[in-house]
């Protein structure tokens, strides 16, 4: 016999029963009616209430217990981060830094998705319903059917949502909701971890998907306690320099589709669009071919992007010369250098090392090693590469050149821009080079011989 507390929710029309019967009173659906368990004032003493607590074998798991399709927003590169669309009953942190467009991204996708057929409702705690629809009516989706709600109160909005049911809600942002029963203020680990942890369960026992917006420090990770990106399913950063247009949203988690898969956009006065072919917009501003600028052809999840790597030398006027570098790893660079001078003979000692990656890019990669090799000796050796060629290899510690993954997809993308020739290691599976001229070398030192003339 069921508790009094319980309530019984039909799945088909949403009508509430204080007992469960096979067939529903409102809308005579059959096997519709579940057993809901109400919302907490605090720690409950069940995680998982009805039939949820009971163990069922994997063999014995039914079709219709199968998770709903996918829905798609529209925007395919939103879509390619999420692994093909949005999940039901998920739960979604999106971090990045103040003024980078979490916001901008977040109502877009949630007017998509409502034009789509989605209920959506957006709750911030950060701006006003009259300030988030003025953004809306610049972004013109101002008849987009989003219902909006400024609250940080947790219970009221669980409880909204409670009676709203819709299938998508963005809270905007994690940092801002308060649960009454937690005794702290605002934005401290207890609260953020008790909201989150209470927003994710609402959504996996709801079947609703959740978007959290989550505030980042000032190292880029996502304020807060880390086990809130354990407690979702996927975490997203949105990325970008404030000089250039550029926005890259990363996943760094997805349990339903490809981690490290990125999507690009680019900030303009109507909101964010969309970049299907980012190669070409992060080549766009590169001019005539000069000393220090290299190619690089890599791979961001499973998609293949072109990305312009940048080195100056120059002698420095100080006793410890600068090693600077953005959009990649320091200490990889001082491993290259390391290699340079160890293996191959070519010393940076009193040299001023800047390195770049244009257009706001971050590569992680370690292919990358090669391309920024050959940056480093074009800009000490003041050769300029032919700018038909891409670059792209890993290094090791004895020198030697290690073939990299979907060398064929580097070189297919490389082609469709209009690059002629390629350098990369040896041993990598290039199938069909399609016209590609393709030099291939064993180790550093050979590379050095034969592209500069030097080793």
């Amino acid at each position: 016999m069921a508790k009094s507390s319980s309530t019984f929710v039909c799945n088909a029309c949403g009508n509430t029963t204080s007992k469960w019967s096979g067939r529903c009173e409102a809308c005579g659906a059959w096997n519709t009616i579940t057993e809901e368990a109400p919302l907490t004032s605090g720690p409950a003493k069940k995680t998982l209430g009805g039939s949820r607590g009971r163990a069922t074998p994997l063999t014995d798991l039914s079709s219709s217990e199968a998770p709903p399709p996918r829905t798609s927003s529209g925007l395919s590169e939103l879509d390619r981060v999420l692994g093909g669309g949005l999940v039901p009953s998920s739960a979604i942190l999106v971090g990045g830094d103040p003024g980078i467009g979490k916001s901008t991204l977040l109502l877009q996708a949630a007017a998509l998705f409502a034009r789509a057929g989605l209920g959506v409702i957006y709750a911030s705690g950060e701006e006003a319903s009259a300030q988030v629809r003025m953004r809306a009516q610049r972004l013109g989706l101002a008849d987009a059917p989003v219902k909006l709600a400024a609250e940080t109160n947790l219970r009221d909005i669980l409880t909204t949502l409670e009676q709203e049911r819709p299938a998508l809600a963005i809270i905007d942002s994690i940092q801002t909701m308060w649960a009454d029963n937690v005794e702290s203020a605002p934005g401290s680990v207890s609260q953020v971890r008790a909201a989150a942890h209470e927003l994710t369960n609402f959504a996996k026992r709801r079947g609703m998907a959740v978007i959290m917006v989550g505030h980042v420090t000032k190292d880029g990770q996502i304020a807060g306690p880390r086990v809130i990106e354990h407690m979702v399913d996927t975490v997203l950063y949105f990325e970008g320099e404030r000089g250039h247009q550029f926005r890259i949203l990363r996943a760094v988690k997805n349990r339903f589709g490809p981690a490290d898969e990125i999507g690009v956009f680019e900030m303009t006065g109507g909101g964010l669009s969309e970049v299907t072919n980012p190669s070409a917009l992060f080549l766009s501003e590169r001019g005539q071919p000069s000393p220090g600028s290299v190619v690089f052809s890599g791979i961001e999840g499973t998609r293949p992007v072109l990305c312009e790597f940048q080195a100056l030398v120059a002698p420095t006027p100080h006793s410890q010369p600068r090693r600077t570098v953005v959009g990649w790893d320091g200490g990889r660079l001082a491993m290259i250098l390391a290699v340079l001078e160890a293996r191959c003979g070519i010393p940076f000692a009193g040299l001023d090392v800047y390195l770049n990656v244009a257009g706001g890019m971050k590569i992680s990669e370690p292919a990358a090693d090669l391309a920024v090799a050959a940056a480093l000796l074009s800009a000490r050796e003041d050769v300029a590469l032919p700018p038909e060629t891409v670059v792209f290899g890993e290094i090791s510690l004895s020198g030697a050149l290690r073939p990299v993954s979907q060398t064929e997809l580097r070189l297919k993308e490389a082609q469709k821009l209009g690059f002629s020739s390629a350098i990369a290691p040896a041993g990598g599976k290039t199938g069909e080079s399609g016209g590609m001229t393709l030099n291939q070398m064993g180790d550093l030192t050979a590379f050095v011989g034969d592209v500069f003339g030097a080793g």
